[in-house]
């Protein structure tokens, strides 16, 4: 699954696992689809940069095995991921925008 979150002012997709990871950082339910208005997106950007900054500690190496360590390589890291989405955010927020998120991809709900 794809997710779209999208603004005035530009839009990012990215893979569904992450972005309802970061979702639920800035204090979301992580519900897709989902909107963020403007004058909530400080608060969200500022929990959002808090939980990276804490993932991001440092991990003690006694406690890490090689195969994680090898992962953690290959893998770029879930702050380098939100670059995008924060750029997005930010733009947002100094452009007076609210932001949207859906599913990309999926058949619209039939009733």
């Amino acid at each position: 699954m794809l997710v779209t979150f999208e603004s005035k002012v530009g839009r990012v997709t990215m893979f569904g696992d992450v972005a309802l990871q970061l979702l639920r950082m800035m204090g979301n339910s992580g519900t897709v689809p989902g909107a963020l208005l403007v004058r909530d997106i400080p608060a969200a950007l500022e929990k959002l940069e808090q939980a990276l900054a804490a993932e991001a500690a440092p991990v003690s190496a006694s406690t890490e095995d090689e195969e994680e360590e090898k992962e953690k390589k290959v893998k770029p890291s879930l702050r380098v991921r939100a670059f995008p989405l924060i750029g997005l955010f930010k733009d947002s927020l100094k452009h007076g925008c609210d932001v949207l998120w859906e599913r990309e991809g999926e058949a619209p709900l039939k009733f």
